[in-house]
């Protein structure tokens, strides 16, 4: 029986998720971690370093919630500030610098909402992500593991291709918020959840993504995601920087 929209919401919200923390850790061998942003901070909600992928030396740039209290509070519950923005584009222009691809893992409600982030510009923070990350000259693979909420996940969504997990959304606006806006009633929820078109298989019809992808819950679950990470990385590294940039172009130019 299909799910409706909102059980994908609770579900993407659920805490038996796995951390984006956790897949970079059993995806990657020899993973080296950055910090800090090279300017004031190191936001903890950003993971940000590099590893291989099998043979393949990649980037991975994500952001993650924590497993309990403490580490949630410590991300922000999976919500970065201008810091966590700063590292993930740093990571993302080093890659390109020295031609690996990049993955990015999103598990976020949304870019971190307090007066000090807007104070540190966090507007401008994610809308340089977005033009850089249209830019960069290596391939780029991001895949949302639960919550990808607002202009917070797109900041790590404007590669070549975009993938969900099964049990995942994308959305503009929280389905709390859209019937704030639009009925004055955050009881109805359920129905934002199903206008917002927020699942991965209604955003696979409209093609924003390019597909759905297991949830990832074993050993074996690991290993297949490895493969066909690296079948996608094989055949975008195939194609020139000129037909890169321009296949990615045409990708964007649709919505």
């Amino acid at each position: 029986m299909k799910n409706s929209a909102y059980e994908k919401v609770s579900a993407a919200r659920s805490q038996n998720k796995i951390l984006t923390t956790t897949l970079v850790n059993q995806l990657l061998t020899n993973f080296f971690e950055i910090h800090g942003d090279r300017r004031y901070a190191d936001d903890h909600a950003v993971i940000a370093g590099v590893g291989y992928l099998d043979k393949l030396p990649i980037t991975v740039v994500g952001i993650s919630k924590g497993d309990d209290t403490e580490s949630n509070i410590d991300r922000h519950f999976g919500s970065p500030t201008p810091a966590g923005y700063h590292k993930a584009l740093r990571a993302m222009e080093q890659a390109e610098k020295f031609n690996r691809p990049i993955l990015a893992l999103v598990n976020t409600p949304g870019a971190y909402p307090d007066v000090e982030s807007e104070y540190h510009g966090q507007g401008s923070a994610v809308a340089q992500c977005i033009i850089r990350g249209l830019q960069l000259k290596v391939p780029y693979i991001s895949i949302i593991l639960g919550e990808g909420g607002s202009g917070g996940a797109l900041a790590l969504c404007c590669g070549d291709e975009v993938y969900m997990l099964e049990n995942s959304i994308y959305s503009v606006l929280s389905p709390e918020g859209y019937a704030s806006i639009m009925w004055k009633d955050s009881k109805k929820v359920a129905e934002a959840a199903e206008e917002l078109g927020l699942t991965p298989e209604a955003l696979l019809k409209e093609h924003v993504i390019e597909g759905i992808l297991p949830e990832v819950e074993s050993k074996t679950d690991v290993n297949n995601l490895k493969q066909f990470l690296n079948d996608r990385f094989k055949m975008l590294q195939d194609l020139s920087v000129t037909e890169l940039l321009e296949q990615r172009n045409m990708r964007y130019e649709k919505f």
